[in-house]
């Protein structure tokens, strides 16, 4: 796929059909998961529930994981969005503000606020051993020890791909409250 551009046009050629396929499957997935997608079945679906008993609350809450773990399905091709892992049923969709801290269902089920995650990367992530920089670049915090990211798998050049600028302000918040920053801490 090559990008060919006149005044004010930008056009993909795509060399075979099955990349024309390829790119609108792609364009759908992200379709039916950006942005309002996964908060408008959400609401549809509990829209009726009553709110009031916990019992109910958890009910809520589990529709909406799943929403949001089809669309960061979808989001980032069905691959950890770090190390390409494709196995469905080990990958996390991992929220990177929690959805206990999260103040609206929007930001609940926001698929800019998750990310598709290998279980070791994610039993990092969720209690702030590792966290994500603006630019994609996974940091280890400093009570992480040596043995302990290698026992991980936590790799040195450990990045992030397709984020998106409108992840930035989640990006923030986790490492502003989860991350267990320290002296040095940096890139492992």
């Amino acid at each position: 796929m090559s990008p060919a551009s006149g005044p004010g046009v930008a056009t993909w050629v795509l060399d075979s059909a099955t990349r024309l396929h390829d790119a609108l499957d792609r364009v759908y997935r992200l379709g039916v998961s950006l942005p309002d997608a996964p908060l408008a079945r959400f609401e549809a679906a509990t829209g009726a529930m009553p709110h009031t008993t916990e019992a109910e609350r958890l009910v809520v809450q589990r529709v909406g994981q799943d929403l949001i773990r089809n669309a960061l399905m979808d989001y980032w091709g069905g691959r950890c969005a770090v190390t390409g892992l494709a196995i469905p049923e080990l990958l996390r969709a991992s929220h990177i503000e929690p959805w206990a801290d999260c103040a609206t269902d929007a930001e609940r089920l926001d698929v800019f606020n998750g990310l598709l995650l290998a279980p070791n990367l994610d039993a990092a992530f969720d209690p702030g051993f590792v966290t994500v920089a603006d630019d994609g670049a996974v940091l280890a915090s400093t009570a992480l020890d040596a043995e302990a990211g290698t026992l991980l798998g936590i790799a040195p050049a450990m990045h992030v791909a397709r984020l998106s600028p409108r992840h930035r302000h989640y990006l923030d918040w986790h490492r502003r409250h989860l991350f267990r920053a320290g002296p040095g801490v940096g890139a492992t």
